[in-house]
């Protein structure tokens, strides 16, 4: 029995071998040597050349200078309004016709009071506070309203008259009722200063009195002036 089962082993033992000497070998040859895989792709890329940038220069901005406009203190009645101060041509006065005159105004101008009573038949309508001439400039007597100028030019003086009634003539020069006169500039002359004698020869009232009794006033209004 033993026998039997070493007689088997050789026998295994036998056919292994023989297996293994029927195997064909290789030549060294061909021997197939593992290639390493290249798991990434090389690109040749050029060095970026260096372009300089333009040099700005800065400019400094100017600052602008504040420059106030002109303003125009008085508005001036032209017959073409313009934003400038044009002289007027002078405007020459004539001598009018007497003016009959039937309604029931009346003005008086007390150079004393220096003040104007304005009456409508024997009502007084407006007491208005007044200048008259320096050094006794302002004639007295009896006089009319011989004209009505919105705006009258003063060319001896360079000044305008708002609301002129025109009462009497001295020489070439026509002496009126009219509003503080104004300036080129604009400026009221004689401002602050209603109710002492002031003026060069006329009856001048405040710019609303003025008004008032322009739109009142006719032409051929009686207009007394006394001490």
């Amino acid at each position: 029995m033993f026998c039997k089962k070493i007689f088997l082993k050789l026998l295994l033992i036998s056919l292994a071998i023989s297996a293994c000497a029927n195997i064909p070998s290789l030549p060294v040859n061909q021997i197939v040597t593992p290639t390493e895989s290249i798991s990434f792709a090389i690109a040749e890329i050029s060095k970026p050349t260096y372009t300089p940038l333009p040099t700005i220069t800065s400019t400094p901005t100017q600052i602008p200078t504040n420059t106030p406009e002109p303003i125009a203190q008085a508005e001036i009645i032209l017959d073409t309004p313009t934003n400038e101060y044009v002289p007027p041509v002078e405007q020459a006065y004539e001598a009018e016709a007497p003016v009959v005159y039937t309604g029931g105004k009346y003005i008086l101008v007390d150079i004393s009071d220096q003040h104007m009573y304005v009456y409508e038949g024997d009502v007084l309508v407006y007491s208005f506070v007044s200048s008259t001439g320096m050094n006794n400039a302002t004639r007295v007597g009896n006089f009319s309203v011989l004209n009505k100028i919105p705006n009258a030019y003063g060319a001896t003086w360079n000044i305008w008259m708002p609301n002129w009634l025109g009462i009497y003539w001295a020489g070439s020069l026509q002496n009126g009722i009219h509003a503080l006169p104004i300036l080129p500039s604009g400026a009221q002359l004689w401002s602050g200063y209603l109710g002492v004698p002031i003026s060069y020869g006329c009856v001048v009232l405040g710019a609303y009195e003025a008004q008032v009794l322009y739109d009142w006033a006719d032409v051929g209004t009686p207009v007394e002036i006394q001490w």
